[in-house]
């Protein structure tokens, strides 16, 4: 596919190195259009040379093909990254005074940008407003990471890291003509995702197999459709998705109290984090030593049920809430009645256990709704699992 790589005018431009090596090395066709400020960091030579395609910053190069207008009509996605505050508020009001921005306004494919930023810049109300007006027209603009900036400041404003960004085109590039209904936009998204532990001592835990890829899919493919996503990751050790706000926890009671902080605000929350059921009643502040005789028994105590009272704290109208739920056999009859239990909109059940489901980078399930509904999405990856289930997300809210 085409892929028009804009890159804007700030430091984080080396990092768009590796970001064009990997949409090239996937089989696409890249032309890099920089901003005519971006090149004193990245010098066009090195875009030429990484991309195989000529590199221009200008209307008034090779004109007879027509660049500004003939690059946006032919992209299958323009990708900006990074996005400077100064190149959002042109891309916003229209401007079209260099090649880029002029790409921008007859590009008629997804448009994704991936801002970079001092904090002071991202967080003024001028550059939010841009941010809302473009995103208002369909653009996704991803959530700067957080971290370390330029020189010895730190805080929002850093660009994801190339191999994030690439997942968030990879998806948009899979979606095709359905990437231009951005149906998540405007909506506020909470998604869980990995395995809860729940401590015995200082070296060992009760704890699952999750590896959180589901809910990291279903947070990346939410982005990709225009959410604004907070992801609850327990124990995970995946890379924090682009344009995703994260949040780490580690026991399910720390699982719960962000979960209902976070759905206060929530348009729908998707909780696909593996929860244990149990937790001991009494941590050991030291390691237990084998000491040869019987162990004394441990005595567990039973977790809430986190979405039953997310159900039951329930404050926004139209506020759809999503279950997981893992089991060994009879997913409708064990589903059915978990649904029942949980007060869901929706249950997804999936079979787990010798090979299925946990660590995998596919799955198959089951999805029962508390209306009555039953729909078995078959074995996929679990992006297009996840994005199936938004699809039924989608369908039920407001």
């Amino acid at each position: 596919m085409r892929v028009v790589l804009g890159v804007g005018a700030g430091i984080a431009a080396y990092k768009c190195c590796e970001l064009l090596r990997l949409l090239t090395e996937s089989g696409h066709r890249v032309r890099v259009v920089p901003t005519p400020a971006a090149l004193e960091f990245v010098g066009a030579a090195t875009w030429a040379a990484l991309s195989g395609e000529p590199v221009s910053v200008t209307p008034w190069e090779d004109v007879h093909e027509v660049p500004h207008v003939r690059l946006g009509q032919e992209a299958d996605l323009v990708f900006v990254a990074p996005a400077t505050a100064d190149l959002l508020a042109r891309a916003a009001v229209g401007m079209s005074d260099d090649l880029l921005t002029a790409v921008l306004l007859t590009a008629r494919c997804p448009v994704v940008f991936a801002p970079a930023m001092h904090t002071e810049m991202w967080e003024h109300p001028a550059t939010r407003a841009n941010v809302a007006t473009l995103r208002g027209r369909g653009a996704v603009v991803l959530e700067p990471a957080s971290g370390r900036l330029t020189g010895r400041d730190t805080g929002p404003g850093r660009l994801p890291e190339p191999a994030e960004l690439f997942s968030v085109a990879r998806r948009l590039l899979a979606r095709g003509t359905r990437a231009l209904i951005q149906d998540l936009a405007g909506r506020h998204l909470v998604v869980s995702a990995g395995g809860t532990r729940e401590e015995l001592d200082p070296v060992r835990y009760l704890g699952n197999w999750s590896s959180g890829r589901q809910g990291y899919a279903l947070a990346e493919t939410a982005v990709s459709r225009g959410g604004q996503v907070t992801l609850i990751a327990a124990n995970t050790d995946l890379p924090d998705p682009a344009g995703v706000k994260v949040v780490r926890v580690r026991s399910a009671l720390q699982l719960r109290e962000e979960a209902l902080a976070a759905a206060d605000t929530a348009d729908a929350v998707v909780m696909a984090a593996a929860v244990a059921d149990y937790r001991p009643a009494a941590r050991s502040d030291s390691k237990i030593k084998k000491t040869g005789a019987a162990p004394d028994p441990v005595v567990l105590a039973e977790n809430p049920d986190i979405v039953r009272d997310l159900v039951a704290a329930r404050r926004r109208p139209g506020q759809v809430i999503v279950a997981f739920g893992a089991e060994t056999g009879d997913l409708l009859a064990n589903g059915r009645q978990k649904l029942a239990r949980k007060g869901s909109d929706l249950l997804v059940v999936n079979k787990v256990g010798n090979g299925l489901a946990f660590g995998t980078a596919d799955n198959e399930v089951l999805v029962l709704g508390a209306d009555g509904s039953e729909v078995m999405l078959p074995r996929a990856a679990k992006e297009e699992i996840a994005d199936s289930i938004w699809d039924l997300v989608v369908a039920r809210l407001p």
